[in-house]
């Protein structure tokens, strides 16, 4: 079944069966799917993150939580993760020039849910 996206000059057509989703729309809202992954995206705004400063930066955030969003960032090629050599292992993350791109967005969705 096809659809019209709201607002986009073009239509993005969908069929049920096709996986990953057609619509640019889509990818991006599927990146973002998930509650606290705008705001683990935010903590990118300090720079490089580890794990440890991204829970102390989000401090209500469940470690469990904190790793499924990581891996699905990770997926989604918004970041980047890389393993620092030496004991104990240390992994840190950073925005790729994918997720660099998504900041504007994640700005203008900031702006339009603060004009309740």
């Amino acid at each position: 079944m096809a659809h019209q996206t709201v607002g986009l000059l073009q239509p993005c057509e969908a069929l049920d069966a096709e996986l990953p989703p057609a619509c640019p729309v889509d990818v991006a809202l599927d990146a973002l799917r998930g509650r606290w992954t705008a705001l683990i995206i935010g903590e990118f705004r300090h720079g490089d993150r580890s794990f440890t400063q991204l829970r102390e930066g989000l401090p209500r955030l469940s470690d469990k939580v904190l790793t499924d969003r990581l891996q699905q960032l990770t997926t989604s090629g918004v970041l980047e993760r890389t393993r620092q050599r030496g004991w104990p292992p240390r992994v840190s993350y950073a925005l790729t020039p994918r997720g660099r791109a998504l900041v504007p967005a994640l700005r203008a969705l900031w702006e339009w849910g603060s004009q309740q």
